[in-house]
């Protein structure tokens, strides 16, 4: 039995190891790497990973200090990280923010653990750090958003790579992650039983149901989408930058573009550069919704003589002629332009 064991966590570990090298091949053997960890298996199968591997590897322990004894959970994942020789093992305490303007407590959190180990990374001036989200991770995402009505960009989910982040084990189920790391004692986040979390309802109830009723291969086929979505959303993304440089222009926060250029584009690509102007304008990307985007195109494809229309964060939108013209608020203004 013990033989079995052992032999089924030599292979997890030569996965997640494999996937780690590919990950971050492209990466000198001067360059330093900071692994993310919570005390959690995955973050801690990720650094058992990269202690193996001949890399430069730091680690961040952040300790977002939610629940009582998180400093002990903090202070063991460092223990163990500095007993596979990994070094620097940084702790960081981070206070998270709530109420409004925060959004939820998992986006509060992500808020807060971001900027600590932007922090780390700028002090140890690192090349990339590491992430330890899975292939079921970015299922579960997929499913999320796609359950909140969201477009390509949205449902192609977490990057592998996306600037300093790297996600090494995105393409690696959960299950090997977990198994690589099956001798080691690793810390249970009591948030990933809690029903009132929208993920692990997905986790739980939702995944399991649908992989009963429609195959073994739906988280792969989930993480399957999401590459293929990011594809097209890079695709979409390239051509609007092109059109953006060519008929947006830009006096003051003031955005005006050509209705015609406007017009001529495929709808991907016209409400891509519309949100893009909203937000360029002064309107905080969280608040924008469809619906705003919608009556903006209004005034490009349904044209009827319709006033300006209020978008959030104060900024204005109407069609002026053959333009159409979003105005920072006058509070956004900078002194210089009034």
């Amino acid at each position: 039995m013990g033989t079995a064991r052992s032999t089924v966590t030599t292979s997890a570990t030569e996965q997640v190891q494999l996937a780690v090298r590919q990950a971050l091949g492209d990466l000198s053997a001067t360059d330093r790497v900071l692994i993310a960890c919570s005390g959690g298996p995955d973050s801690l199968a990720l650094a058992y990973a990269c202690s193996q591997l001949p890399l430069r590897a730091g680690v961040v322990v952040v300790d977002h200090q939610l629940q009582v004894g998180s400093a002990a959970v903090a202070r063991k994942a460092a223990e163990q990280c500095v007993q596979w020789g990994l070094k620097p093992v940084l702790t960081r305490q981070v206070v998270v923010g709530s109420g409004p303007g925060h959004g939820g407590p998992e986006a509060a959190a992500r808020t807060a653990r971001r900027e600590a180990l932007i922090a780390a990374a700028d002090e140890l001036n690192a090349a990339a750090i590491l992430l330890g989200h899975t292939r079921d991770d970015q299922a579960e995402t997929v499913l999320l958003r796609l359950m909140r009505g969201s477009g390509a960009r949205t449902l192609a989910a977490m990057a592998p790579r996306e600037g300093i982040w790297r996600r090494p084990l995105l393409d690696v189920p959960r299950a090997i992650v977990h198994a690589s790391v099956s001798t080691v004692s690793v810390w249970r986040d009591p948030h990933n039983i809690d029903p009132s979390f929208a993920r692990v309802r997905v986790r739980e109830h939702v995944l399991p149901a649908m992989t009963t009723h429609l195959g073994d291969d739906i988280v792969m086929g989930l993480s399957r989408s999401a590459r293929m979505l990011r594809d097209d959303a890079d695709a979409l993304d390239h051509f609007s930058q092109q059109v953006w440089e060519a008929a947006a222009h830009i006096d003051c926060g003031t955005v005006t573009m050509d209705i015609q250029a406007l017009e001529v584009q495929p709808r991907a690509v016209r409400t891509r550069l519309l949100r893009r102007a909203a937000i360029t304008a002064g309107s905080p990307p969280a608040a924008l919704t469809l619906n705003h985007v919608e009556r903006m195109e209004a005034f490009i494809i349904d044209w009827r003589g319709q006033g300006a229309i209020a978008l959030p964060g104060g900024v204005s939108a109407e069609r002026a002629y053959a333009r159409l013209r979003l105005s920072p608020s006058l509070q956004a203004r900078e002194p210089t332009c009034e």
